[in-house]
């Protein structure tokens, strides 16, 4: 994957979540989750946050357990302007990329720790939290 998120600083071990077999996800990807702790590749934006994958998994071989990162400093893409301190959340419009979630953002994936500008990498801190602002 050319825009997978790269580990920096792993501060915890992955969780074990479920996955279809079907289903192929690469070792790096933004993960959003469903009922039951199930981790699937985002398909809308501001998806409730599962974290990122720690490694890949195969269509079809059998596995149905993916190891998660729910924590950890991760290099990650930019979609659109980021500053320095923005709640994150996952584009699940876009490649694996993250965009600063303005003022109702409610699945945060995680913090920056940097600014950066569209399409640009800089390094976000894994803190998947979910916010109810109504």
């Amino acid at each position: 994957m050319a825009n997978e998120a790269v580990l920096i600083y792993e501060d915890s071990i992955p969780f074990p979540f479920t996955v279809a077999d079907g289903t192929g996800i690469e070792k790096g990807s933004l993960l959003s989750m469903t009922d039951p702790m199930t981790a699937v590749v985002p398909s809308a934006d501001d998806a409730a946050v599962a974290g990122i994958a720690a490694e890949e998994k195969i269509a079809s071989d059998g596995k149905t357990k993916l190891g998660v990162y729910r924590s950890g400093i991760f290099r990650v893409l930019a979609s659109g302007s980021i500053t320095v301190g923005d709640a994150l959340l996952i584009d699940g419009e876009a490649d694996n990329y993250v965009y600063t979630s303005g003022v109702n953002g409610e699945n945060i994936v995680g913090i920056a720790l940097e600014t950066a500008t569209d399409e640009q990498t800089f390094l976000m801190e894994l803190k998947p939290i979910t916010i109810n602002v109504a």
